[in-house]
């Protein structure tokens, strides 16, 4: 059998505590294997062919590459499939070169509307709310102009807003997006009739969880926090499971 090991790939940022953050999920992930980190962007010395080299160092023969990225629907998903040689799962132009290396992948699906993210997203609204029957929850993401980009951003959050209503007993529960920019327009209609509660759907805070949300609902009356799935113990969770689940499947050839 050949020798495993874990790829998680993340954007990458220019602060070091968002890669400290990173860097702590991922030391929390229960794998019985090698497991290293690869940036996309931003973080010298760490990018994805260094984690690539750091594992087949350590005689890893086969790859199970787990994007730290909130949707499938990210233009980047398709880039990190490319750059590792496999199919990006949807047809989308990208322009980047193949990393050479030996090992075999297997590529799994990023966080969309798994349970764990529900569960998260869930905390995260009930942290601001006070009475659930009178409230709505307006989940805020990057989104993509891109049509089937566009609807893998849809598809996640209906499907998260489904099992965060089913939890929490909301009055309702529903996504909003910066591409397109409806973010606004459903807030202010929403706004008139419920107490609104904003939950930014992004790996960690940072610009537009910071400046973007509040700038684009100036004047709106909504509760929000800007907490983001980081730093909570399940998205170490759904590593390992992911990984764990990618084993289960058919060996890649």
């Amino acid at each position: 059998m050949r020798k495993r090991g874990a790829l998680v790939i993340a954007h990458g940022s220019s602060k070091s505590e968002w890669v400290a953050m990173v860097d702590d999920a991922v030391e929390r992930v229960d794998v019985e294997m090698p497991v290293a980190v690869g940036f996309l962007e931003m973080v010298e010395g760490r990018a994805i062919p260094d984690a690539i080299r750091s594992l087949e160092a350590q005689g890893v023969e086969e790859i199970v590459a787990v994007p730290l990225f909130v949707s499938s629907g990210s233009a980047h998903i398709a880039e990190i499939a490319r750059m590792l040689g496999v199919e990006p799962p949807w047809p989308v132009e990208v322009d980047v070169t193949p990393i050479e290396f030996d090992a075999r992948v297997r590529f799994c699906r990023p966080m969309d509307d798994h349970p764990f993210i529900a569960r998260i997203l869930t905390e995260r609204a009930r942290e601001l709310s006070a009475d659930p029957q009178d409230e709505w929850v307006l989940l805020v993401g990057h989104g993509n102009e891109t049509p089937v980009l566009r609807k893998e951003w849809e598809r996640a959050m209906d499907r998260l807003a489904v099992q965060i209503q089913r939890e929490a007993g909301f009055a309702g529960v529903s996504g909003a997006t910066f591409h397109p920019d409806n973010l606004r327009g459903r807030a202010e209609d929403l706004a008139r009739k419920y107490r609104l509660l904003v939950v930014p759907l992004f790996l960690s805070e940072g610009y537009f969880t910071r400046k973007v949300i509040p700038s684009r609902l100036e004047g709106i009356p909504y509760v929000y926090s800007g907490r983001t799935y980081l730093p909570h113990p399940l998205v170490s969770e759904w590593i390992t499971s992911t990984v764990r689940e990618a084993l289960e499947e058919q060996p890649v050839m």
